[in-house]
């Protein structure tokens, strides 16, 4: 049972994986995680973490979301990432601060986002709700 006796905060967060308007999860064994990395091959997908902060007084919910483009990605380079399991999970079937990181051309947004903790936003909301303890101010 989650004790919000004090006001310290608690953190919630959830990331997922979004192409063409559909969630893509978290892969059910390496077959799905092959389907799931042709299908973000060579393309730009969205990946969205909604956070939760909360303590007895108030609740901040937000999210934020991070355009990622996959390189175009060859049966070897899938068969390799696929092999080595980093998939298992996670939300699309990659991880971009391991191995995965080599499947991505660019981001554009939050780096942390796509690893799964929206830190910018984060920190945004410590330092408004926290002035003083957190952020500049």
């Amino acid at each position: 049972m989650l004790d919000l006796a004090d006001d310290r905060p608690v953190l919630g967060v959830d990331t997922e994986v979004v192409v063409d308007g559909e969630l893509l999860g978290k892969p059910t064994d390496a077959a799905d995680a092959e389907a799931m990395l042709e299908r973000l091959s060579g393309r730009t997908h969205e990946v969205i973490s909604g956070l939760c902060l909360v303590t007895p007084a108030w609740e901040e919910v937000h999210h934020d979301v991070t355009e990622v483009t996959f390189r175009a990605l060859t049966a070897r380079d899938l068969a390799h990432y696929v092999g080595s399991r980093e998939w298992e999970g996670r939300a699309g079937g990659y991880a971009i601060q391991g191995l995965g990181a080599g499947l991505v051309e660019r981001i554009e947004g939050d780096y942390l986002n796509v690893v799964g903790l929206p830190a910018a936003l984060l920190v945004r909301l410590l330092a408004q709700r926290f002035a003083g303890i957190y952020g500049f101010g």
